[in-house]
């Protein structure tokens, strides 16, 4: 199944289960069962808001750029007390740096002939020490340890892409998940060895994919079941008339 470009989210959905690898990026079906959107709209509305106020100063100015986006995300009135504390967070970690920075930068890199790596970091900031710190906003009530950050292929990645894009060492570059609603930051720096090893199993995974068949991309049964949009288009959990015919009508939908 050939690819040339891979995301570190399409890499862990191949990882998961291959049989929503197959729904989600070969067949593109669109997803059929609602998962947390609640939560997954408050997420991305903080991260809009973020991302169009970085450059603010004052609650005033966060909180006139939150009520003019709110009307584009549908979350639950719960969530409503969780606004300002995030936004107040917000400004005393930018009243921290130096500089604004960058923000939701694109990249797209090769890493072997004809194989790219893609994705959107959501802030770049350079420190007064000249060093890098990458920043991922998380809205999870889960908050990542450092331990838990070390493992991280997501922020490996961003790293090895800063590395690229800005021509600067791995070990002036930190990486950190960023918790508005607790106002927590945590952080890790990565050797060279990590990243390396990281890039490496990258291509790994890419080989996978392209030595892959469409029938080899059955359903893999795990605790990311629980967390699946596909789920009803899975024999796991259905019987396997009713997936076809719920797959035909899907079929049907994208033309």
């Amino acid at each position: 199944m050939f690819i040339n470009t891979i995301s570190n989210s399409k890499r862990d959905t191949f990882k998961q289960c291959k049989l929503k690898y197959r729904y989600k990026y070969v067949d593109k079906l669109e997803e059929p069962d609602s998962l947390n959107t609640d939560a997954l709209h408050f997420g991305s509305y903080i991260h809009k808001i973020f991302e169009d106020g970085v450059q603010s100063t004052t609650f005033e100015q966060l909180k006139g750029i939150s009520e003019d986006l709110k009307g584009n995300y549908k979350f639950s009135k719960s969530y409503n007390n969780k606004i300002d504390p995030c936004l107040k967070n917000f400004l005393r970690l930018n009243a921290s740096f130096s500089e604004v920075g960058t923000s939701e930068q694109h990249f797209n890199l090769e890493i072997a002939e004809g194989i790219t790596i893609n994705g959107y970091i959501d802030r770049i900031i350079k420190g007064r020490n000249g060093g890098y710190l990458v920043l991922d906003y998380k809205t999870s009530k889960r908050e990542k340890s450092k331990i838990d950050l070390f493992q991280d292929s997501q922020m490996k990645g961003y790293v090895y892409a800063v590395h690229k894009l800005y021509n600067i060492p791995i070990e002036n570059i930190t990486a950190g998940h960023y918790y508005p609603l607790s106002d927590n930051l945590v952080t890790v720096k990565y050797t060279s060895a990590q990243i390396r090893a990281h890039i490496k199993s990258v291509l790994d995974d890419v080989w996978k994919i392209r030595k892959a068949k469409k029938t080899d991309l059955t359903p893999m049964q795990n605790q990311f079941c629980n967390w699946c949009a596909y789920k009803s288009y899975c024999t796991e959990f259905n019987e396997g008339c009713v997936v076809q015919q719920r797959l035909n009508e899907a079929k049907k939908r994208n033309g």
